[in-house]
């Protein structure tokens, strides 16, 4: 569906009543558009008028949007006509602030037309205190909200009478909710607003996700049933990839992205507009850059759009894309989502998506309409990342796409919950654990459990329960409520799940802020140093109170920007499409471009070692002038294999004291070591079997080190420490301190405590995806492994020799020294 012009962002115009002769009915309002309902969007209204709850999965740009809405307007247009709009009726949940305003205007266009003289709102961090204030009398009769905003409205008394009229919660884009904390912090509010509407109606909406029944389960609660409507409209998806003109036969890491620029800069030309997609912010800045060096007249149509730009910038490069004055932008996950930009017909993603549904979402930004086909053309930054694009692109034929998995009872979510429904006029310990249980995320929480949450926000815990501080909650005749201002007034300023490393505002001297960058980043900062950001080379001046002053420098920049945030890694789908893709090659068949094109590879691989087949592991044993090296290639994703590679060398050193070195990439592991490593297929199983992983993974790391790490987001969310006050300025390295200071406290005095065990719990989930890791050894006691001695360092190899050299190399001296050992690679690997 279209997307509706963008009117001047002040607020909203005085409304003249609605005239009879001017409303239309809902099938005159479709077909005056030139469109003609789908019958999953006819499904679903039918699903909603029935009284049912539900989730809608179709492509991007089929129109999910008013599939969900459409079912209460059509319910409203029967019932007399209100003379002032009514209260809240419709809760639109969206997962980024950025889309609320789209999203409003989408959802406005047809009201005026049917005669409805409801008003609508946004609720999100952005809104102007103004509206808030408007907002505390009286809610829009539909409001745009994000999971921490409605948090935060239901911290307050009068949360049952202004949620009395609601009918029905829309969650837009469930997939990136479903299966992270801010889906719990949802699923609890729909909990809460359940309780004051029994029969409250809620839908979902996802493009992309790959176990559906558990994601509406998680959406409706346990009280509940519902149903997953399909929209099967044909939506064409196109998945190519630049390939370069030479292959080289030893590729590593980075090294070939911007090498591809022409072919890029042509691509773009091709097309009205593009988006160019990038991984990491710096990647984006890097690019953007790059394109207006080769395209100097392209200066004004070509933007910059990521997370850590100022809001304004990022409005103004929607506004330029929505008009269509914009040739292309540069961009990270920030333009993944929701917006409709129709004249965008070109998606380029710069390296590995990483995943079929990140692929597939992407490419839904191009040809955003029914029917047309999206388009997303690969650049790779590596040759072996060819063999991806092929396996996704198969992977996405097949509707092979990821599934997301529900967190198991978070106690620092609960915690928080429970202070805020203790701050919303008190509550009562069953009536809340009833309800709390009708979330799935705690459908299994235990009575001790919940017991020693209670006694965490009313005591602090067994550690805590000397200081007053903690004491958040009281108890008086059975009943929970917080009696303090001070702490009611800081608990909603910390609400919500989102934790990251502190930001630092970046501003001109003489001019207006560009935004943000890591705390990290900006203390080592000297005055003079230049850098890059939002699309300047900028000059640093001097770090006052959590700001970065700089000044436009016109000299080359001399210091590299980075941003804190861990590579993505493979997902399980993608990996085991590039395995099967793996067996192809090595029984010779190359049937499309991107695998006829990293044949030449492939061939060498065989030659020196072996291409494995689906059901097998490859394992290589080499020994080069700096020692002992072994290599194995489950292909299961950078994250497994570091767990993998950590518990193989905890395994062998309690065999015998020995020394490693490891490095790790998305295909496979190295161990390096001057001792020799003779194992061989049976000791690498024995060595690789399940038993005993999630003990001997924590015992193969600095697992108190990385638990410790860990529990400043669990305290944070807890409500243990908290940023203070807008603009107080506290930074990362203090709440770390704070944060590992109760961590210590905590492991000493208490160590029953639950927020430790949900610490170790997430390291073991998020570091190493302890349930995939499980399923690759599984996988890997399944298989049969082969091992070989090439003569020399194969072409699976050599990207994990370099990953191991950037350690201890400069980048400038890496990359001499690689093309030098890659020259000599390749001279060996010229056919006798």
């Amino acid at each position: 569906m279209r997307g509706i012009p963008k009117p001047p962002r002040p607020g909203p115009p005085k409304r003249a009543p609605i005239a009879p002769a001017e409303v239309m009915s809902p099938g005159d309002w479709f077909a005056r558009r030139g469109w003609v309902p789908f019958p999953f969007q006819q499904e679903a209204w039918a699903a909603y008028r029935a009284g049912a709850s539900g989730l809608i999965h179709a492509s991007t740009g089929t129109g999910k949007t008013y599939a969900a809405f459409f079912g209460e307007l059509l319910e409203a247009v029967e019932e007399p006509l209100a003379v002032t709009p009514p209260p809240v009726r419709v809760l639109w949940v969206t997962p980024l602030r950025a889309l609320s305003a789209d999203t409003a205007l989408a959802l406005e266009a047809p009201l005026r037309p049917l005669g409805l003289n409801w008003d609508i709102g946004t609720r999100t961090a952005d809104t102007p205190t103004a509206a808030r204030a408007r907002q505390q009398k009286r809610l829009p009769t539909v409001l745009v909200t994000t999971p921490e905003s409605l948090s935060l409205l239901l911290t307050y008394p009068d949360a049952r009478e202004k949620f009395a009229d609601l009918r029905c919660v829309v969650c837009d884009e469930w997939h990136e909710l479903f299966g992270s904390k801010r889906g719990v912090l949802t699923e609890l509010a729909l909990a809460r607003l359940r309780t004051f509407r029994p029969h409250l109606r809620t839908w979902g909406l996802s493009a992309t996700l790959g176990n559906l029944d558990d994601a509406l389960a998680a959406l409706i609660g346990t009280t509940n049933t519902g149903r997953v409507i399909r929209g099967h409209v044909p939506k064409p998806v196109a998945i190519d990839a630049v390939l370069p003109p030479r292959v080289e036969r030893f590729p590593w890491a980075g090294h070939l992205g911007l090498s591809l620029l022409p072919q890029v800069v042509a691509a773009v030309e091709g097309g009205k507009s593009a988006l160019l997609f990038t991984n990491t912010r710096g990647q984006c800045e890097q690019w953007y850059q790059a394109l207006l060096g080769a395209k100097p007249e392209w200066a004004g149509q070509v933007a910059l759009h990521h997370g850590s730009l100022d809001r304004k910038a990022r409005d103004w490069v929607e506004d330029g894309l929505r008009a269509g004055t914009l040739r292309c932008v540069v961009c990270t996950s920030t333009l993944d989502l929701g917006v409709d930009f129709a004249p965008v017909d070109r998606v380029l993603q710069v390296g590995s998506p990483k995943g079929v549904a990140r692929l597939l979402q992407r490419a839904g930004r191009s040809g955003h309409r029914p029917g047309e086909t999206s388009r997303v053309t690969c650049v790779p930054t590596h040759a072996l990342e060819l063999v991806e694009v092929s396996a996704a692109r198969a992977a996405a034929a097949e509707g092979r796409i990821e599934c997301r998995f529900s967190l198991e009872k978070p106690l620092d979510v609960l915690a928080q919950h429970c202070v805020g429904s203790a701050l919303a006029g008190g509550f009562r310990a069953d009536e809340l654990l009833a309800e709390v249980r009708t979330a799935r995320a705690y459908r299994g929480l235990a009575r001790d459990e919940w017991a020693w949450v209670l006694d965490f926000v009313t005591r602090g815990g067994e550690a805590l329960k000397a200081y007053p501080d903690y004491r958040r909650v009281v108890v008086r005749d059975g009943v929970y409520a917080v009696e303090d201002a001070r702490i009611a007034r800081r608990h909603r300023l910390s609400v919500g799940v989102i934790t990251s490393e502190a930001a630092v505002l970046v501003r001109f001297l003489r001019g207006p802020k560009l935004g943000a960058l890591d705390e990290s980043f900006a203390a080592r900062l000297k005055p003079g140093d230049r850098f890059t950001f939002a699309g300047r080379t900028l000059e640093f001046v001097k770090l006052y109170e959590m700001t970065a002053w700089v000044r436009l420098s016109k000299k080359q920049a001399d210091t590299k920007l980075r941003w804190s945030g861990a590579r993505l890694p493979l997902s399980g789908e993608l990996s085991a499409a590039v395995r099967a893709k793996l067996g192809e090659g090595a029984r010779g068949q190359f049937a499309d471009a991107e695998m006829r094109a990293i044949r030449p590879v492939l061939e060498v691989q065989a030659r020196w070692s072996r291409v494995p087949m689906a059901d097998e592991v490859l394992a290589e044993r080499l020994r080069t002038r700096d020692g002992y090296h072994l290599f194995l290639y489950p292909f299961e994703g950078r994250l497994v294999h570091e767990g993998v590679a950590a518990l193989l060398a905890y395994r062998l050193s309690l065999r015998r004291p020995q020394t490693f070195a490891l490095a790790c990439n998305d295909y496979g592991f190295e161990l390096a070591s001057p001792d020799p490593l003779d194992l061989g297929a049976g000791a690498l199983k024995e060595l690789l079997a399940p038993a005993g992983l999630a003990g001997d993974v924590l015992a193969s790391l600095n697992a108190a080190e990385l638990a410790k790490r860990q529990f400043r987001e669990v305290a944070r969310v807890a409500g243990l420490v908290n940023p203070g006050l807008p603009n107080a300025g506290r930074t990362a390295k203090q709440l770390q301190a704070s944060s590992g200071l109760f961590y210590d406290v905590f492991r000493e005095h208490d160590p029953s405590n639950l927020l430790l065990w949900q610490a170790r719990r997430e390291v073991l989930d998020r570091q190493f995806e302890v349930t995939r890791l499980r399923a690759a050894l599984d996988r890997v006691a399944a298989s049969r492994i082969v091992v070989t001695e090439p003569p020399r360092p194969t072409p699976f190899a050599f990207p994990l020799l370099v990953e191991r050299l950037r350690e201890s190399v400069s980048s400038e001296a890496l990359a001499d020294r690689v093309r030098k050992m890659a020259a000599a690679l390749e001279r060996k690997a010229e056919p006798e």
